[in-house]
């Protein structure tokens, strides 16, 4: 069993050279690859947490040297239960890319070098919950980076260089930061594997503990999009295209969390700097989801609630305890499938209405009804309604921070009490404003954009694939538009052929994305079992260590 281990990372880089040595002669081929690969990938996962879970941790090192020079990599239940996760949705967030192709003719996305950088994307997610040692980390995070910037740029537009360029700005700073903690730590310790840390770092002085510390909650929070290290997020998530922003915005950000709970628990037991994480969770869901009030682009609406809903998690981490863990767990687990559905129901509200201008569409309650409700059901699991596994994740957080019973943890109730009440508020608004409210008479498109004839790039930031710069009188907003079928018309002078015909595959990707979000509030049960074991796992440390080092 322990030979399944590296697979979820060496799959999807070998089906990367297929992708890449096909290109766009075989483009049906290099699609089956992708679907194929992810596919097989959710398997070992789901193989892999089951296994982790009856067995206890798994581990192989790769090239049989073992540690402190060699790369070893580690299932244990947390990583099994994240690459189960990762896997689903990235996986679903395929299959909607692949509609969008198909249903933009494959003019912009995805194009041929989306697939390779996708694949590598995945290995590197893998990589991150399966590696057993510091350096193996920080490459899994270069991995992630390379593929990106790739991804975030696709189509070259002005603004997605520019939202790039900020976020590799960024990313490289924090891997600055990562290599010099590296550095330290190896230079005071003498290696960086994970296992081998946990016994050597409690022997250092207290004040280079707290420092290496630091400086790797520096690096993971950048990574999560924690306040005060967030402000790259909105404006950089955003500009991709959809399936990009979603798969970024539900997952990557959770790799900076599973990071902090993998090194919070394993190398820095006794939890020294838990204020200072409480501090960070509360300031992160107040100023994020003030930071959504205040927007009406949709999608940087989506960016602000991914950075307080962070807090969330990191409320759990900063608690150190058993349920406060366990709570982190399941809210990670939660907040994956909730977030990537909402932005997947942002690129379709985007196709239907033209924009993700709040106050520049309406309507769409009666126009698409199907819509309607891929919205409302994951954005009113988001606000935590019961008894949705939203409102799951936060009653077993609360209750964390109840059991606890200190100053920061009372605060951090009544904050994450705040916190859920203006998300229900700003789901409201977006509920209001797109699906309830009459269609506003300068609604930019009516209907979903087949072709433009003028197919140009241009450096409009609200402007995604299928925006239409016009206005009811000379578009075709005005036009009747009899359900399933295509119409062309003018618009400012050139040819736009739309439908109102929603694209199956992505409305079929959105809806099983739905559906997953909602089988964890039918397996609530089962699912909150195995995070509180996962967590007595990571508190316990010894299944982790004795399974690398040996009894």
């Amino acid at each position: 069993m322990n030979a399944l281990v590296p697979l979820p990372v060496l799959l999807p880089l070998c089906a990367t050279g297929l992708s890449l040595a096909f290109g766009t002669r075989l483009a049906r081929f290099q699609r089956f690859i992708s679907v194929a690969v992810l596919t097989a990938v959710l398997a070992l996962s789901v193989v892999l947490m089951i296994a982790a879970n009856r067995q206890g941790p798994l581990h192989v090192d790769l090239g049989d040297f073992g540690p402190p020079l060699g790369i070893t990599l580690v299932a244990d239940r947390l990583s099994g239960l994240m690459l189960t996760v990762s896997s689903a949705v990235t996986l679903a967030v395929l299959v909607y890319s692949l509609g969008q192709g198909m249903s933009d003719r494959d003019k912009e996305t995805p194009v041929a070098v989306f697939h390779p950088a996708y694949l590598i994307l995945v290995a590197g997610v893998s990589c991150t919950f399966l590696a057993g040692d510091l350096v193996n980390l920080y490459v899994a995070f270069e991995i992630m980076l390379v593929a990106s910037f790739v991804l975030l740029t696709l189509g070259g537009t002005g603004p997605r260089i520019r939202a790039g360029s900020t976020y590799v700005i960024i990313s490289l700073f924090s891997s600055m930061l990562f290599l010099t903690a590296i550095a330290m730590t190896y230079a005071a310790c003498g290696t960086a594997n994970f296992a081998q840390l946990a016994t050597r770092l409690p022997e250092l002085p207290l004040g280079v503990q707290t420092l290496i510390q630091a400086m790797l909650l520096t690096v993971f929070g950048v990574k999560a999009a924690v306040f005060p290290v967030a402000a790259w997020l909105p404006d950089s998530y955003p500009t991709a295209p959809a399936p990009v922003t979603a798969v970024f915005a539900g997952l990557l950000t959770k790799v900076g969390v599973y990071c902090m709970l993998r090194t919070e628990t394993l190398l820095f037991p006794g939890n020294r700097l838990g204020d200072l994480l409480l501090a960070v969770a509360l300031v992160s869901m107040i100023v994020g989801i003030l930071g959504a009030v205040a927007q009406t682009d949709l999608k940087r609406l989506l960016s602000f609630t991914l950075i307080s809903h962070i807090g969330y998690m990191v409320f759990g981490i900063g608690l150190a305890t058993r349920a406060g863990y366990s709570g982190a767990i399941f809210y990670v687990v939660h907040h994956i499938t909730v977030q990537t559905t909402l932005f997947l129901v942002a690129g379709l509200i985007e196709r239907r209405g033209g924009t993700n201008e709040l106050t520049r569409i309406g309507g769409l309650a009666k126009a698409a009804p199907l819509l309607a409700v891929l919205f409302f059901v994951p954005a009113m699991n988001l606000a935590g309604i019961p008894p949705l596994s939203g409102f799951i994740g936060k009653l077993g957080l609360m209750q964390a921070g109840v059991a606890d019973g200190g100053a920061w943890a009372w605060v951090l109730v009544a904050g994450a009490s705040v916190t859920s009440l203006l998300t229900l508020y700003v789901m409201a608004k977006v509920w209001n404003l797109a699906f309830w409210r009459a269609e506003p008479p300068d609604q930019a498109a009516y209907g979903t954009v087949l072709e433009d004839a003028d197919d140009t790039g241009d450096d409009d930031t609200d402007a995604g694939p299928d925006r239409m710069p016009g206005t009811g009188d000379e578009g075709v907003a005005g036009l009747p538009l009899p359900a399933g079928q295509t119409i062309t018309a003018s618009l400012h002078g050139r040819a736009v052929t739309t439908t109102t015909k929603p694209p199956r595959a992505m409305t079929a990707a959105t809806a099983g994305a739905v559906a997953l979000g909602l089988a964890f509030t039918v397996l609530a049960g089962p699912l909150t079992t195995f995070t509180d074991r996962a967590a007595a796992e990571l508190l316990a440390r010894t299944p982790y260590t004795q399974e690398v080092l040996g009894p």
